[in-house]
């Protein structure tokens, strides 16, 4: 007699990857987030009393800061997390490097974290609520630091399969995921490289390597930390949402348009945060360029209606 075992139903999948950070990563991460904090502490006294920024470093540094930026506003967060707009393959591949330039995280696991984010914003699961230890004072003020960077030290990371299982089966992204070390090199040495070559001196080189580099990544990545803490605590909430989130003007240029973070959670998918009137919103600006050269299409757009049905009254 052949007894056919039962098959048992698939459990859940869990929120974590197998594999947690090691201690290496955790340390790399501290010298990411330390060094360019020293930096900005020199930054002042480098510039103003010894005179050593020029006009190669700043147009390197702004360069830089603009395509990293924009690579994590426009390309990980609007089109690879939330999908608001399809892209050709040149194009998504371009976006997955120019945000692998920041070095925040690969693709895979950035959007793993963010959709995350989304789906227990605020609430026992959020990766980075600054309300994860309650309300007053003490609390708020613990959960800031803790939303801002705190929690990028938990050596546990966001089950990749589980949040970003479309982008697990892509082979570009997949691609882009073994490169990020590369790319995280690239981002590191190459200010300095360029400015070396410019200036053909080695302090040229140096102070490339300073603001195009430190200041530069230090800059971007508490502007990108700032939506997770601030925008989450402070500023005006305009739209109907289940969470926090709130819009926060004075960030919205640096940001890229990233801080009209109101709308963004009443609507995920929409490719333009800022859609009220005033709201400077860069990223969807640059998408809306896109969409004029035929590179990106179905570009979902806020439309009055949708925006009138999720206003505040």
């Amino acid at each position: 007699m052949t007894v056919t075992a039962e098959r048992s139903a698939p459990g859940p999948k869990p929120e974590a990857e197998s594999e947690p950070r090691t201690k290496a990563e955790l340390i790399t991460f501290g010298l990411v987030v330390g060094l360019p904090l020293a930096a900005f502490a020199t930054a002042v006294p480098l510039a103003w009393g010894w005179g050593l920024f020029s006009w190669v470093d700043a147009v390197i540094a702004f360069v830089f800061y603009i395509v990293s930026g924009l690579g994590v506003t426009v390309g990980l967060h609007r089109y690879f997390t939330h999908g608001s707009f399809k892209a050709k393959r040149p194009l998504k591949i371009a976006l997955g490097v120019a945000g692998s330039l920041a070095l925040e995280m690969s693709v895979l696991d950035w959007v793993a974290t963010h959709r995350k984010h989304h789906k227990f914003s605020d609430k026992e699961g959020d990766p980075h609520s600054p309300w994860r230890f309650g309300p007053g004072f003490r609390s708020m003020t613990k959960g800031l630091l803790y939303a801002h960077l705190g929690w990028m030290f938990d050596a546990d990371r966001v089950n990749r399969d589980k949040y970003a299982p479309d982008l697990v089966k892509d082979p570009d992204v997949q691609r882009l995921h073994r490169w990020f070390g590369a790319l995280a090199v690239t981002s590191l040495v190459l200010p300095g490289i360029l400015g070396g070559l410019i200036t053909w001196s080695w302090q040229g080189a140096l102070t490339a390597l300073f603001w195009g580099t430190l200041v530069r990544i230090g800059l971007l990545h508490h502007v990108t930390w700032s939506i997770n803490s601030i925008c989450h605590v402070f500023g005006e909430e305009e739209f109907q949402v289940r969470d926090k989130s709130r819009n926060v003007w004075w960030l919205a240029i640096p940001s890229f348009g990233e801080s009209w973070h109101n709308l963004h959670h009443s609507d995920p998918t929409c490719a333009r945060h800022g859609a009220l009137k005033g709201q400077i919103d860069l990223s969807a600006g640059l998408i809306r360029v896109f969409e004029k050269l035929g590179w990106v299409h179905d570009v979902r757009w806020p439309t009055p209606e949708r925006l009138a049905a999720k206003r505040i009254a």
